[in-house]
């Protein structure tokens, strides 16, 4: 009987090799295990429940080690992402009907609409708001006195 354990812990780890989470690989543990008691007895029950046992086990006690390497939360923004939330200057008058304007944001020249709409003249300090595929939404920023 011990071969067919052996054969399951191989086709698990496969499975997890072809897979993105790390599940599966705890299923293969499991089956070694029971191969291991299937040495020291026949009885198929104890083997099945050593491999139910040690797999869930496995799972639920690794569960939160492997989620903080998963569930990285603090996402760093890269690229267009990293723009959101900056200030720049508006160089071409944002006009929203006629969609067309261009802020400078960190040396970079944006094709900008106004938030809810708005127009903003030339010249007017503005902060980026949210990017919507080539355009950026902006803001102005209030003046300072």
């Amino acid at each position: 009987m011990w071969q067919i354990w052996l054969i399951i812990a191989g086709f698990c780890l496969i499975i997890e090799i072809m897979t993105v989470g790390f599940l599966i690989f705890w299923f293969a543990i499991g089956a070694l295990l029971a191969m291991l008691t299937s040495l020291f007895t026949s009885n198929l029950i104890i083997q099945t429940s050593i491999f139910i046992g040690s797999s869930t086990i496995l799972i639920f006690a690794t569960k939160p080690f492997v989620q903080k390497f998963i569930n990285n939360k603090d996402e760093i923004k890269t690229n267009v992402y990293s723009t959101v939330g900056k200030t720049g200057i508006v160089t071409k008058a944002i006009d929203s009907i006629e969609s067309h304007g261009q802020v400078k944001v960190n040396g970079e020249t944006w094709s900008a609409l106004g938030l809810n709409d708005m127009n903003i003249p030339e010249g007017t300090q503005v902060e980026i708001k949210e990017i919507k595929g080539v355009k950026a939404i902006v803001a102005p920023l209030p003046k300072s006195n």
